[in-house]
């Protein structure tokens, strides 16, 4: 464990020392990072001055609703976004360097160094801090807990969904497509409640793809808003944010371990 954390403190210095070195890259992705997340809560905003009320959502829930995400979203991208880059490892040949070094190689291609930084989970927890305030959040010990419990098994959702989809790249070698399909389901469809959605999308973002745990069902239960205009949502789902990340994880360093251990190269 010592050499595991050892390890990690030298990513997150190279990282450090990346980003000192080109300054003007770090400013332009950090305007990139505001400029993104503030046309995606600007779009919110028109649309919900179109439409004032979506299922009993006013604009200041849904706002609340994408802070929640973005915070898990973050959190994710922070610690294990580089998962993303299995698939050019295989195909170019350059995951074999993993399986000769003396250490875990789903470790070492997490904390390979790359544009990673904590300025976007920052962003985050400010526009959550100003989101909490816009509904006027009861604040409560079990209202810290759940939030907290939404952010960590939030972020491990993510993780696990990437690390799933990451995995097949031991079997298909390039799977790109799918990868950045399914960030865009996230993306987009996260942004407003689960309610406002068809059956078969509610299942997809419940079930297929757990995303409404990450921010829908939780907020459900902290806005008070676990019976809707003909929706209705046990309160129990806004708790199960955790359980369903270990599950899916679970599920995903399985199928990890099976490609794993199935890789023979690509002859690159």
């Amino acid at each position: 464990m010592h050499r595991y954390l050892a390890t990690y403190r030298q990513f997150w210095r190279l990282n450090t020392l990346t980003l000192l070195e080109y300054k003007a890259n770090f400013f332009v992705w950090l305007t990139f990072t505001i400029v993104y997340h503030g046309v995606a809560i600007a779009t919110i905003w028109i649309m919900m001055h179109r439409f004032p009320v979506l299922n009993g959502w006013r604009w200041q829930d849904v706002f609340f609703l994408y802070a929640l995400y973005m915070v898990a979203h973050t959190l994710n991208n922070t610690l294990f976004f580089t998962i993303g880059d299995l698939g050019d490892h295989v195909r170019t040949g350059t995951f074999d360097r993993f399986l000769v070094r003396p250490l875990d190689p789903l470790f070492q291609i997490l904390s390979q160094p790359g544009q990673i930084w904590p300025d976007e989970l920052v962003i985050a927890l400010v526009f959550f801090a100003f989101a909490q305030g816009v509904v006027h959040l009861q604040w409560s010990l079990a209202t810290a807990a759940l939030l907290v419990s939404a952010f960590a098994g939030g972020a491990l959702i993510d993780f696990a969904v990437q690390l799933a989809i990451a995995s097949f790249s031991f079997w298909v070698v390039r799977l790109d497509t799918l990868r950045w399909v399914v960030m865009s389901l996230e993306n987009d469809f996260t942004r407003y409640p689960l309610s406002i959605y068809n059956r078969g999308v509610r299942v997809m973002l419940s079930y297929v793809f757990p995303f409404a745990f990450m921010n829908y069902f939780p907020a459900t239960v902290v806005l008070h808003k676990t019976s809707e205009a003909g929706y209705t949502v046990n309160p129990v789902l806004g708790w199960l944010t955790p359980a369903v990340g270990i599950v899916w994880f679970a599920a995903a360093y399985g199928l990890w371990r099976l490609g794993l251990n199935r890789y023979q190269g690509t002859g690159s």
